[in-house]
């Protein structure tokens, strides 16, 4: 079996890839919302804090009541207990990507992590 697992992202609304991936430390999602569109309920978590990167477009984030702007390029950091809810803007579609990790789980990183070969 090989130490690997590759899959495409499909077009338009939203890919999972927990499963597809066999991910076993995080959640990833890839999420393309139309102009004036948005995910239609607000959330929380348990434990796992998000991770946002919006890949293009623009739109905003309402975390906790604040309306947050984005745009391409912007990353954005959730704690799990907050109420989030993400929206494209009127005149442009968004797409981003959502990472889902617990909180406070990370060890190691980078380098302290790296087994050189």
């Amino acid at each position: 079996m090989a130490n690997y697992n590759k899959v495409g992202a499909a077009e338009g609304g939203r890919t999972v890839l927990h499963d597809a991936l066999g991910l076993t430390g995080a959640e990833i999602s890839i999420n393309n919302v139309p102009a004036g569109g948005g995910v239609p309920f607000f959330h929380a978590h348990k434990k796992n804090e998000e991770i946002y990167y919006i890949i293009s477009g623009k739109g905003a984030a309402i975390i906790d009541g604040e309306t947050i702007a984005l745009e391409a390029g912007d990353w954005v950091r959730i704690s799990p207990p907050a109420m989030r809810k993400f929206c494209a803007a009127e005149d442009s579609p968004m797409s981003y990507i959502c990472i889902q990790v617990k909180e406070n789980s990370l060890e190691e990183f980078t380098g302290e992590d790296a087994i050189m070969g």
